[in-house]
């Protein structure tokens, strides 16, 4: 299937009454008004905190004039004043503006591609990976399908840790609803690994899990299945999926859980680039397709009743494990922790 994409509204810019017209509609939208009320308490920090710099860098220049006469003084402080008033401005103009522009063309862009924007959407209700890991889980700048199969792309945040350890995790995805429920498969792609070869997704499965592929197929992915599963995973990826799947998704991660079908970005997707849209849309319409035609009669003989459209509870989810990585830092930590009491212990030994 070759899917038409007009581009046109993404890289029009609106006019100014265009884009007032459309804050003050999209304004009413529930999706709208929270992230409108968002950006206004992030504004407010951010030109808060740029303001009190400003008054911090220009009050001692003040000083400094009056203190040397009454004439510099008198100049300084109305350039003191016309400064804030410029700095508020400008700071208003462009978060402000340029964000509701910005909206402006995605949403135009989804309408006319028949689909529908959304700024942001809370904690979104997905069995992936990624979905179910730390907390203030949000949905920003993604697209779902008005009509037909179901779909939604876009980017995704969420937090762990607390306090001088509290880490942000940014993600692009794609979710695309299959017809068929499906054993828990993960490819994870080389391309994005990190140290020592480590998985960039947040959750790490046991490596006996491990089903190697023919050709050169694992030298893109890392393949996991259930075990005993291994014969359906080789029935759903045929040599033409895997192809595919090398020519389309090779630098993304990909899941299928229960009726889902994940594809993972490890950075935030620039959703203003058409290229980023034509790929995305590029990768359902190959690989979500070919999914779609070489599962459409699948079922787990394990439970025997197509139907019912069910997997049996141990192809439901792969089992955890540990990461490599963390262990080596975990030794390490010891290593050096132990270090002087070795030393100690050896001087005592030696001195005997």
């Amino acid at each position: 299937m070759t899917r038409s994409i007009d581009f046109a509204p993404l890289t029009t810019p609106g006019t100014k009454a265009e884009v007032a017209a459309f804050k003050a509609s999209a304004r009413t939208r529930r999706e709208y008004a929270r992230a409108s009320t968002t950006g206004q308490v992030v504004l407010l920090i951010f030109g808060v905190a740029l303001i009190g710099m400003f008054f911090l860098f220009t009050t001692r220049s003040l000083f400094e004039g009056i203190s040397s006469g009454m004439a510099a003084g008198t100049v300084i402080l109305p350039l003191v004043l016309v400064g804030a008033v410029v700095l508020v401005v400008l700071t208003r103009r462009f978060l402000v503006g340029g964000r509701w522009a910005r909206w402006y063309r995605l949403d135009r862009f989804a309408t006319a591609n028949g689909m529908l924007f959304s700024p942001a959407d809370d904690d979104p209700s997905y069995p992936g990976s990624i979905f179910a890991s730390g907390r203030s889980r949000i949905a920003l700048d993604h697209f779902r399908s008005a009509t037909g199969r179901f779909l939604d792309y876009g980017n995704y945040r969420y937090v762990t840790g607390s306090g001088k350890s509290q880490t942000t995790h940014n993600w692009g995805f794609l979710a695309f609803n299959l017809d068929r429920a499906l054993p828990h498969m993960v490819l994870d792609s080389r391309a994005n690994n990190g140290l020592f070869g480590g998985t960039n997704l947040p959750t790490v499965f046991a490596k006996n899990q491990v089903l190697h592929l023919e050709g050169d197929f694992d030298q893109y992915f890392t393949l996991y299945c259930p075990k005993e599963y291994e014969r359906d995973a080789l029935y759903v990826f045929t040599p033409d999926l895997m192809a595919l799947l090398i020519d389309n998704a090779a630098p993304f991660d990909v899941e299928i859980i229960d009726t889902w079908m994940f594809v993972y970005s490890s950075s935030r997707l620039d959703v203003t680039e058409p290229a980023v849209h034509d790929r995305l849309l590029r990768i359902v319409d190959t690989v979500g397709a070919k999914t779609l035609t070489q599962t459409d009669r699948y079922v787990d003989e394990r439970v025997a009743n197509f139907s019912a459209n069910v997997v049996a509870p141990q192809g439901q989810r792969l089992k955890r494990g540990f990461s490599l990585g963390a262990v080596l830092v975990v030794v390490i930590a010891l290593g050096i922790w132990l270090a002087p009491v070795v030393f100690d212990a050896i001087e005592t030994i030696s001195g005997r």
